[in-house]
């Protein structure tokens, strides 16, 4: 635990200035950067075993990302960012009715979780980069975003130690907790309306800046649960070991790469 606070405080200042201070340009290439980083270790998790197999789903998501970046700016972004939206709610449905689907390690399964990987990945770029790009507090937005998933996290963790009782998902993952399910969303709400204050929001839009913060702390439950089920199929307890304390990168980004879409679609939609 001491390990892990310790990580958690020297990255997040790190993460920050580089959302806030970084040129839209500049923040996309790193984020691209990273998410293709937690792309290697699901296609891991998916049960490819040869490097160079991995190596060249990764290769072929950094061209795709590169075509994008040169001649689908923006108009491309918009749609892959719904086809994300939809997507996490396929992924919720496979979670709460066919949690066995995909389990045997086959190669029809691991086309499927490889594709779903895609569809969590490529638009989680893209939702990003829209709202990182969008004039005005384009970086502040982004920021939003992404902390409203540390603040939900954290939220989950403490009111699960704390009350504890049913579990959520006890056959994906057993420690999760009703009470940290709220206890993530209550989070998530209060720091949306602190941060309302910070953002000088007007008080006739906190309705809608807390169903959407609302609506992407439950993605994000959806994101961790998602990947817990991968890693239950493939019998990892991390996706990898490269942050202390933390486990690999797909651990801090299941989270994020599902809320982010459903929080710019949100916005986008409702005008926020």
């Amino acid at each position: 635990m001491k390990q892990r606070i310790i990580t958690a405080l020297l990255m997040a200042p790190l993460a920050i200035c580089a959302v806030l201070f970084l040129p839209s340009p500049a923040f996309l290439a790193l984020w691209a950067a990273i998410l293709l980083a937690g792309l290697w270790e699901w296609t891991r998790l998916v049960g490819m075993r040869k490097r160079e197999q991995r190596a060249l789903v990764v290769l072929a998501h950094a061209l795709l990302m590169s075509a994008l970046a040169w001649a689908g700016w923006p108009q491309w972004f918009v749609p892959i960012t719904v086809i994300g939206g939809i997507w996490w709610l396929v992924a919720s449905a496979w979670l709460l009715f066919a949690y066995h689907f995909g389990e045997a390690d086959n190669r029809r399964n691991r086309m499927i979780k490889l594709l779903a990987g895609s569809l969590a990945v490529i638009p989680a770029w893209c939702a990003l980069a829209l709202l990182h790009a969008a004039p005005g507090d384009g970086p502040v937005w982004a920021l939003f975003s992404v902390m409203l998933v540390w603040v939900a996290d954290t939220g989950a963790y403490f009111s699960g130690r704390h009350f504890g009782g049913a579990k959520l998902a006890p056959v994906i993952s057993p420690k999760k907790t009703w009470a940290g399910f709220f206890g993530g969303i209550a989070g998530s709400l209060l720091f949306a309306l602190l941060a309302s204050f910070v953002l000088d929001m007007d008080q006739q839009r906190w309705p809608t800046l807390l169903l959407i913060t609302g609506l992407a702390t439950v993605a994000s439950v959806m994101g961790d649960l998602f990947e817990s089920l991968l890693k239950r199929h493939s019998g990892a307890k991390d996706s990898g070991a490269v942050i202390p304390g933390h486990g690999g990168i797909m651990d801090r980004l299941d989270s994020v790469v599902a809320a982010v879409p459903v929080f710019a679609l949100g916005r986008w939609l409702l005008g926020l």
